[in-house]
């Protein structure tokens, strides 16, 4: 070790074994292990040295520095008055750990699930990976469909028939496989699509998609279930428009909107200044799908629709960017606690 750190080490040592108060101790630490002590202007005055001479007149300082901090804790143990309470006091009690709450979402989605089983429609789950039949085929979107240009998304490598559900309509297929009609079922599950994220899309989110079959289902139906759902969710008589709109799985099909809570139907970032807010694609099931559920047209018809979770909670909670519910940012979740 140089002589100049062997030197500041028997100091520093002999002025730590002269300390007989806390005050002395507190004095002894600015003089010695401060940002202005003596052992921070031996570590500022290595890069005068010569290189060979840095790296080891560095780390004899640093080692000194460690070796005067832990000898100041000894010292602070031996000046603390008889009977007082160790730094460390094992009988105060300890911070209640901090409880874990659900996701916004989840707390959304059973606040949803809770009003479709009121208008008696079940649950239904189905697989995240899905096969071409299901996702696009068995609904109506054969290969090389239009439709398919703006839902191909994520293959599983080396099985180009399976993909992530682009949407929930795979509900409709699987669901007539489990029972006979007449039956009414919704499924909640996360889908993947291409999708630029903004404050109102992403590209993987979830939805929830119902369907109801039975005899002679007609469009009023829908429209009046779909309606209720609505404004038993958000406790209101609501401004609701339909408009017509292509679905490959679904004839006629339509999009249900509702004049936008935020700019109260004038016009704002959130609704693209158009006043209404997109809620859910819908339409009466194709007869083509209604036969790949093995069903006959002119027996059976019914009603489907499908809605963005994520979109519908960010109406419903009052905040204004989709994105906030998957960042993991705890102050935003903390205020649904």
């Amino acid at each position: 070790m140089p002589p100049s750190i062997e030197q500041l080490k028997r100091e520093a040592l002999a002025a730590l074994a002269a300390v007989q108060s806390p005050p002395a101790l507190e004095a002894f630490e600015h003089r010695y292990l401060g940002r202005k002590g003596k052992i921070s202007a031996a570590l500022r005055s290595v890069g005068q040295l010569a290189e060979a001479d840095r790296q080891r007149v560095g780390a004899a300082a640093n080692a000194l520095r460690q070796e005067l901090i832990a000898a100041v804790e000894e010292k602070r143990e031996e000046l603390a008055p008889d009977g007082a309470a160790p730094r460390d006091d094992v009988t105060v009690p300890g911070l209640p750990p901090r409880r874990g709450s659900l996701h916004p979402l989840t707390l959304f989605m059973r606040t949803m699930e809770d009003i479709w089983r009121s208008m008696g429609f079940s649950f239904h789950q189905g697989p995240d990976l899905e096969t071409d039949w299901y996702n696009f085929s068995g609904l109506n979107i054969p290969p090389h469909h239009p439709a398919r240009d703006i839902q191909d998304t994520f293959y599983l490598k080396g099985h180009p028939k399976h993909v992530l559900r682009t949407h929930i309509s795979t509900v409709q297929l699987r669901a007539a496989e489990r029972q006979s009609p007449p039956f009414r079922v919704v499924e909640f599950g996360r889908v993947y699509r291409h999708e630029a994220t903004d404050a109102s899309h992403e590209a993987a989110y979830f939805e929830c998609e119902g369907l109801a079959v039975d005899r002679h289902v007609r469009v009023t139906d829908l429209i009046g279930t779909l309606t209720t759902f609505l404004e038993t969710l958000f406790d209101r008589k609501l401004q609701i428009r339909v408009r017509p709109h292509y679905y490959p799985f679904v004839e006629p099909g339509m999009d249900l909107d509702m004049a936008c809570f935020f700019c109260g139907g004038q016009g704002c970032g959130i609704c693209g200044q158009a006043g209404w807010l997109e809620m859910m694609g819908s339409g009466m099931i194709h007869p083509k799908v209604l036969r790949h559920m093995k069903l006959d047209p002119a027996t059976w018809s019914g009603f489907a629709w499908g809605m963005g979770v994520d979109r519908l909670a960010m109406f419903y909670y009052r905040y204004a960017d989709i994105r906030l519910a998957h960042s993991g940012d705890l102050r935003f979740l903390e205020q649904f606690n």
